[in-house]
């Protein structure tokens, strides 16, 4: 009896898997696999990840699902006083011209009423210190190193491909324009808070159970963005950090982000928290990469080379009860940066 039990089990499993990647081929996946997800499968000198699954054919299929014209833009405002995470620098907006400084200084010939500027025209102009992870941002896949050898996505390393400038490989400019099927997972909603808790880790149970009240699926080639309610702290520009930071620390567990990414082929996950991962880690967690304070950073930006995108401001959709639409997004062309900062990516429904 046992036996049998063992051998149906086994036959449903394969059963699985070959509906799994029967599913990954309709989509037109070409390396993903059930139960596998991604990891380095695209060549030693690839720099794209999961986010190579886009095809002319998924953007357009993307495409389709906006039947209103509505556009959502999930971007957050970010100022000086912004809430950030703690490893990353303060920003600050230093205005470099302004009409008073050109005509008083005049030290641009052109400006000056002799060589004919008589009408008085001048302008604004900022200088930026910014950081390349702060407010609604993409982690690009040199963003997070591992191991002794310091290496990122497809086993570069620090010592080869690091420099004075920034990164040689995997920086922002190899993030593609992202045109992809996006599908919101609104888990407070879901629990029926405002936002989750601190510290609270997002499971699969529970992404399950909001899939199946919201009446909708994660299927391969799907950006998936994961709301805790976080972001309703924002305000204007995210000043309160007491406030957001009771509940920034919710977010994905491992398990969690291994189910999105190796069983229903997401090519990138979000959240409207500043680290998208449950903070603290979870012992198991961090063991299971070896020990890692950011462990879901290491598996899905190393491992799995799946982008991760933070702070997305899904309120509105939340309160429209959007769940899915085409998602779009670029990034800062900045080279050298591993992230794309201060973003402004956008739901079209």
């Amino acid at each position: 009896m046992k036996t049998m039990k063992a051998a149906a089990l086994l036959a449903g499993l394969g059963l699985a898997l070959a509906a799994g990647q029967a599913v990954a081929q309709d989509a037109g996946m070409k390396k993903w696999t059930q139960g596998k997800g991604w990891g380095w499968v695209w060549g030693p000198e690839d720099e794209v990840g999961a986010l190579n699954e886009m095809t002319d054919a998924s953007r357009l299929a993307a495409m389709r699902l906006v039947t209103q014209g509505k556009t959502y833009d999930l971007g957050l405002p970010y100022d000086r006083h912004s809430y950030k995470w703690a490893g990353h620098s303060p920003g600050e907006i230093i205005t470099f011209r302004s009409p008073v400084g050109v005509k008083d200084q005049k030290d641009l010939a052109f400006t000056t009423p002799e060589q004919g500027n008589t009408g008085g025209t001048a302008w604004h102009s900022n200088a930026l210190f910014i950081n390349d992870n702060v407010a609604t941002q993409i982690d690009g896949l040199a963003h997070i190193t591992h191991g002794d050898d310091n290496h990122w996505y497809n086993g570069f390393k620090e010592e080869d491909w690091s420099g004075n400038f920034g990164v040689r490989k995997a920086d922002v400019l190899t993030i593609p324009p992202i045109v992809a099927r996006g599908v919101m997972i609104d888990v407070a909603g879901y629990k029926n808070v405002d936002a989750l808790p601190s510290n609270y880790e997002i499971t699969v149970e529970d992404l399950q159970a909001a899939l199946a009240r919201q009446q909708v699926d994660v299927t391969p080639g799907t950006v998936v963005l994961v709301r805790t309610g976080t972001a309703r702290y924002w305000g204007a520009n995210g000043s309160d950090h007491d406030k957001i930071s009771q509940h920034d620390t919710a977010g994905l567990g491992m398990k969690a982000a291994k189910w999105l990414v190796e069983q229903k082929g997401a090519i990138a996950l979000g959240t409207d928290t500043s680290g998208l991962e449950v903070l603290p880690p979870r012992p198991e967690d961090s063991q299971a990469v070896g020990g890692s304070f950011n462990p879901v950073h290491v598996y899905l930006l190393v491992e799995q080379g799946v982008h991760i995108l933070e702070f997305h401001n899904q309120e509105q959709l939340a309160a429209d009860r959007v769940y899915e639409f085409a998602y779009v997004a670029t990034t800062n062309a900045i080279r050298g940066t591993v992230a794309g900062t201060a973003l402004r990516p956008i739901a079209l429904r």
